[in-house]
This record gives structure tokens, C-alpha cells and sequence, in this order.
């Protein structure tokens, strides 16, 4: 275990690291900079003398887990993952992620299965609990599924770890259990909000304001805020959150819940439509179409980069002062989604495309929300090393060798035939 100082210091080198890792970008291609990072990472890791752990991540083939896994070979320990290779993830093949590191033991299994959990648990000394079903609109109509994967998933694996506790246990939370963020009035005071009512969306009034007419401004979100949930996924993620702490605390299992906020980067699903909005924009683009827009696209949403989520988990694991806490692991600044798409659009050589301003209001969509990181900041020693526009350009660099089926529109049809877009 390690101090916040030594955190502070090895990030620091990560930052010079980065900028030559970009420079082996413009001059090698994608494949040279992932062989770098990695030797890069692991030197690094090496000389940090960190007490190795077997650690087992579930849902661990997919994006977030992939990171991390490199993220932990790299400072030491040894890692398996339990994933279903669900094919709105990874295709129909069901065949191991090109992606994955060699190093990781990749168990191929079911979160709601006792007998697959029990066994991915063998010698295992932490775990990280990403499996879950993910998608905001998707969840409004396969209820079933969502409830299933994310409720019982979580159920199933605790029971195992009640009977084979572990050091620790950290979960993937989410910000779509906040609902609408926080926000000032033109009197300084803050304000919580509820949802906006489908006579005001309908009118495409899309912003809050006070008694008074004047607007109100959003602020950083903390972890003090109530849950106000507008989604059968923010629904589950809070109960994966509640089940786990609570679980954890019973029996002695130190647990820690990481709420993520808009997580991208290289390996995102690109042709699973209910997945992070930045994938689906470089899906449409990488199919010469326009990015589809919900509202009028000022909505502001919170953006991190995938390397700095994996640091964030990884420190969790290491941090004893982390035990029994939950944190926003996010950038700490907005951007609208407008920008977002114009800027994802400019990176990948397709400025024409203009975004596709749809003012519809899609169920369960809140209009602002962004992390306050105070805590993790100070608890856990974690600050975003990656900018927005290095982030991109890393993902753009990737996404040159990548294809994608846009199902965006079929997505869409989903939505407005349930009535769930209006």
C-alpha cells in the first residue's frame, strides 16, 4: 500500500509518459502505442514494489475491464476475468477480445450462474464487479434483462463472496443514479431538482429554471447528493451500489463503489447502440452519417477518459482509506454534447458531418450532470491525467482501424415505438 504522495508522483510520470506515447501515435499507428504503454506501464510498476493480488473482474472483457486489466498487470498483480461475451458487446463469435492481454486467464461464464462465479473465485484475493447490462433506453423496455443481469448478478456473486470473502471488493457504479445534478439560482443558493414534466418537454422547454423564469445554473454533483432515479438502469446500479456496501459491511469484506460518469476511449462497443455517447458519434461517422442529438444538444454531461477510470479503480484496490466509501470518478468539467459530436467529428476528419439536432426527449435522459471529485481527489489520490482533446486524438488514432454497423436508427425505432421517445 502506498501514500497519496507516491500516487501523486507516479501520475506525474504517467503525464510524460503520455505526451510520448502521442508522439509514437503520429509516427507508428495504434498497435506501436499500445505495445509502448504497456512496457512503459509495466517498468513503472515494477519499481513501485506494489503487494501483488489475484484479482478477479467480472464483465471484465469489456472496455472498462480490458483497461483495467492492463492497469493492474502493469503495477503487479495478476488478473482473471469472468464475462459472457455478450454479442451487443462483442458480436456474435464469442471469441476472445483481440484486445485482452495475453496475461489475463479469461473464464468464459455467466454472473447469475453460482457455479461459474464459485468457480472464477478460486484463489482469488480481490474482485472488481463490472458485469452488468448497460444502456439508459434499452433498460426502459427490457426490464427483465437489466433486472436479471445487474440485480441478480450482483446477488449471486455476493453470496459466493460471503462464503469466500476477499480483501476487497469494488464496484462499478454509475452517475445515472443522481438523476439531474445539482444546480444554483440566480441567488447563489443551491437547488435540487426532480424531472421535468412531459407537458414542458413537449413544449422543447428543455432547461430548469426558478419561480421566477430566470435559469438555473448546474454545479458539480458530490456524492452527498440524493439518488433520484429516472431509469430502470440507474435503478440497478444503485441496488449493485446498496447490495455490495451493505453486503461488505455485514460480513467484513472491505467494499468500495466507484460512480463512473461518461466513460471513452479506445475499445468501446462501436456497434452497440446503447452504449457511451461518444462510441455511438464515431459509429455514425465512421458510416459517413450525421451524430443524432436528444433535445438541442446543450445538455452537459461529464466526459473522463478510460485510462484515468482504470488509475481510479486501481487505487481503490490499493488505498486501505478507500474501505466503505463511495466516489465520482469523473473529469470534474462539463461539455455539451453539441460539442462533443462537432469536436469527435473535427478529430476523425468528418467536420462536415453537422450534428442531427433531433429535439425529442428520450425517457430517462436528464438534462445536466457533472462530477464533483473532491473526495477521490483527496482519499484516494486520484487526478484525470488525459485532457479532452488528447483523449480524442487517441481515440481517433484507434478508430482509423476500426468498422462499425450503425444501429442507431434501429435503436431509435426501438425507443419511439414504445413511446419512449417524444
Amino acid at each position: 500500500m502506498r501514500g497519496a504522495n507516491d500516487v501523486r508522483g507516479r501520475d506525474s510520470r504517467v503525464v510524460l509518459q503520455r505526451r510520448e506515447w502521442e508522439t509514437a501515435s503520429r509516427k507508428a499507428g495504434w498497435n506501436a502505442i499500445c505495445q509502448r504503454r504497456l512496457i512503459d506501464a509495466r517498468r513503472l510498476g515494477e519499481k513501485n514494489n506494489v503487494m501483488p493480488e489475484h484479482v478477479l473482474i467480472t464483465g471484465g472483457a469489456g472496455f472498462i475491464g480490458s483497461h483495467l486489466s492492463d492497469e493492474l498487470l502493469a503495477n503487479g498483480h495478476r488478473v482473471r476475468v469472468l464475462d459472457n461475451l455478450a454479442p451487443q458487446v462483442h458480436g456474435e463469435s464469442g471469441r476472445r477480445p483481440d484486445y485482452l492481454d495475453p496475461e489475463v486467464e479469461l473464464v468464459v461464464g455467466d454472473v447469475c450462474d453460482p457455479a461459474a462465479v464459485r468457480a472464477a473465485l478460486q484463489g482469488i484475493d480481490a474482485v472488481y464487479h463490472f458485469a452488468a447490462a448497460v444502456g439508459v433506453g434499452q433498460s426502459m423496455y427490457e426490464i427483465a434483462h437489466y433486472t436479471r443481469v445487474n440485480n441478480l448478478g450482483t446477488a449471486v456473486l455476493l453470496e459466493a463472496l460471503i462464503q469466500k470473502p476477499v480483501k476487497r471488493l469494488v464496484v462499478a457504479s454509475s452517475m445515472s443514479l443522481y438523476g439531474e445534478g445539482l444546480y444554483k439560482d440566480s441567488s447563489g443558493q443551491v437547488q435540487t431538482v426532480g424531472e421535468r414534466s412531459l407537458e414542458q418537454l413537449r413544449r422543447g422547454e428543455w432547461e430548469w429554471r426558478d419561480e421566477s423564469g430566470a435559469p438555473l445554473a448546474p454545479i458539480a454533483t458530490p456524492e452527498s447528493k440524493t439518488p433520484a432515479l429516472a431509469s430502470v438502469y440507474a435503478l440497478s446500479k444503485l441496488d449493485q451500489e446498496r447490495l455490495c456496501l451493505m453486503t461488505g459491511r455485514a460480513y467484513g469484506i472491505p467494499t468500495v463503489a466507484l460512480r463512473f460518469f461518461n466513460a471513452y476511449g479506445p475499445r468501446q462497443a462501436l456497434s452497440n447502440p446503447y452504449t457511451g455517447v461518444l462510441a455511438i458519434f464515431a459509429s455514425r461517422l465512421l458510416n459517413d452519417s450525421a451524430p443524432k442529438i436528444f433535445e438541442d444538444g446543450y445538455q452537459q454531461r461529464d466526459f473522463v477518459s478510460v485510462y484515468d477510470i482504470a488509475r481510479a479503480c486501481r487505487l481503490a484496490l490499493e488505498n486501505p482509506a478507500a474501505a466503505g466509501e463511495v466516489f465520482n470518478v469523473g473529469s470534474g468539467t462539463p461539455y455539451t454534447v453539441r460539442d462533443i459530436a462537432e469536436r469527435i467529428a473535427t478529430v476523425v476528419g468528418k467536420k462536415h458531418l453537422r450534428p442531427e439536432i433531433t429535439k425529442k426527449y428520450r425517457v430517462g435522459d436528464i438534462r445536466h450532470c457533472y462530477a464533483d471529485i473532491t473526495k477521490a481527489r483527496s482519499v484516494l489520490g486520484y487526478a484525470p491525467q488525459v485532457t479532452l482533446a488528447d483523449g480524442l486524438a487517441e481515440l481517433a488514432a484507434w478508430l482509423e482501424g476500426q468498422a462499425a454497423v450503425d444501429r442507431v436508427a434501429q435503436a431509435s425505432a426501438e425507443l419511439s415505438a414504445r413511446g419512449l421517445a417524444i
